[in-house]
């Protein structure tokens, strides 16, 4: 009679830490993402594309008030 104890990992146990690696190095990227996407400078006032065609429309308010 072998009464050993068994040291291996069951397949269970095998597939939760595979699962669980998987899930933590998807937000890891997420993180990283996200991170990113904070350097991004959100405000209008700062993308200098934005600022010309916002002058452009007070410009045209500014002529279509007087004209009125």
């Amino acid at each position: 009679m072998d009464t050993e104890p068994r040291t291996g990992l069951s397949p269970a146990a095998v597939v939760a830490i595979v699962c669980n690696s998987v899930t933590a190095v998807l937000i890891f990227i997420l993180f990283l993402i996200l991170c990113k996407a904070c350097k991004v400078p959100s405000c209008p006032e700062k993308a200098p594309v934005l600022i010309e065609s916002q002058e452009k429309q007070k410009v045209e308010q500014k002529y279509l008030s007087n004209a009125a």
